[in-house]
């Protein structure tokens, strides 16, 4: 499929410089000796290996990274017996596109997948071989945006992983500039010149020196999505038509921002933690409502009080990051739908930041952030 889309666009646009590559990260497909794919994709989403993380005593690698699900299905005999190597879907695609038999992986996806020392730029082979894991299986590793190879003629860039190729697309290499996303999860991300560790928060690496402090929600848009099933689930109780409720629960978050301007005792509001999906410190976790009264438990500070939880978890990751010494930020970017799309939500960000977002300028970063390298 990705394939006809790209010819697609090629015959549309046949002034082709180069073609580059991104996808979600995390998640890894095992490959043969000819570099052809014998699993199915694993993703981030994965939870094979769970309980295993104790063992792996690394902050780098949680559930749904590829070295946990590598580890989990060696220990559990769940490898493909073909397999050879692994790499991201992404790495695949160019491998499919190129011809290629072995990945070249850049650093943005092999630091998505754990076990991987992001200041020296290169996994941590000793651990892992302590591990019982097979280092020959390890995909080699690039800090530059390397080309792969050709197709039609046309040279393929290294893939890079979407986070990163958001934050180019959207940010590009700006300073003292937020990027906040809010999709299937949330992310607050920022750009360093420099490794700096941050407890809770990633440092992830975006080329040879540069890298981005990421501060990510398990959870993020898909807390509102929760809700609307929720709402949605009511309705066809009582016998309405089975539908999506977003247009309706707009309303009821519009009148509950207003509830709470308009609330002469503001402490009465609920407040939602919406790590739904638990933390990247503590899976385990889970959401919470609190506060509750007679008077605020209604269908209106419910879908209001969602959308301020799902910022409230990306504005404590970003106070975090000025307690650890980075520059206040002089701007903000919004991107992804769940921000492009819900207003109230834009209006809670920047009223909780005390600052103005300005929307991306192109609604695929990720896909502009690629097209740049």
């Amino acid at each position: 499929k990705a394939s006809d889309l790209l010819n697609g666009l090629l015959t549309r646009h046949p002034q082709v410089e180069s073609i580059g590559l991104t996808g979600q990260m995390h998640g890894i497909v095992y490959l043969n000796q000819d570099g052809r794919s014998v699993s199915p994709l694993y993703t981030w989403q994965y939870g094979g290996g769970a309980d295993l993380l104790a063992k792996m005593q690394d902050e780098s690698v949680h559930a749904g990274y590829g070295m946990m699900t590598y580890y989990y299905h060696q220990k559990l005999g769940m490898m493909p017996e073909t397999a050879v190597t692994f790499c991201t879907i992404m790495d695949c695609f160019g491998m499919y596109l190129t011809g290629r038999k072995c990945p070249l992986m850049h650093i943005s996806n092999a630091a998505s997948m754990g076990l991987f020392d992001c200041e020296k730029g290169k996994f941590r082979t000793e651990q892992i071989a302590q591990l019982g894991m097979n280092l020959s299986m390890l995909p080699e590793v690039s800090d530059e945006y390397a080309v792969i190879g050709k197709y039609r003629d046309i040279p393929v860039k290294i893939a890079i992983g979407d986070n990163q190729a958001s934050f180019l697309g959207a940010v590009g290499e700006q300073k003292e500039t937020v990027l906040l996303n809010m999709g299937t999860g949330g992310q607050i991300s920022m750009l360093a010149d420099h490794y700096i560790k941050i407890p809770g928060i990633e440092t992830r690496p975006l080329s040879k020196n540069r890298y981005i402090l990421i501060g990510a929600s398990l959870c993020g848009g898909r807390a509102y999505a929760v809700l609307e099933q929720f709402f949605r689930a009511y309705a066809a109780a009582i016998g309405s038509e089975d539908k999506m409720q977003y247009d309706v629960m707009e309303t009821l978050a519009r009148a509950g921002q207003k509830a709470m301007k308009d609330e002469s005792e503001p402490d009465d509001m609920l407040q939602i933690c919406t790590a739904f999906s638990g933390t990247r410190q503590n899976p385990a976790q889970r959401g919470s409502i609190t506060g509750i009264s007679e008077s605020n438990f209604t269908p209106q500070q419910l879908t209001y009080g969602v959308l301020k939880g799902m910022a409230q978890e990306l504005y404590d990751m970003y106070q975090q990051m000025l307690a650890a010494g980075c520059e206040r930020a002089k701007s903000f970017i919004a991107s992804g739908n769940g921000l492009r799309k819900n207003q109230v939500l834009r209006e809670i960000f920047s009223e909780m930041f005390d600052a103005e977002m300005e929307l991306s300028q192109y609604e695929e970063e990720a896909a502009c952030g690629a097209a740049s390298i």
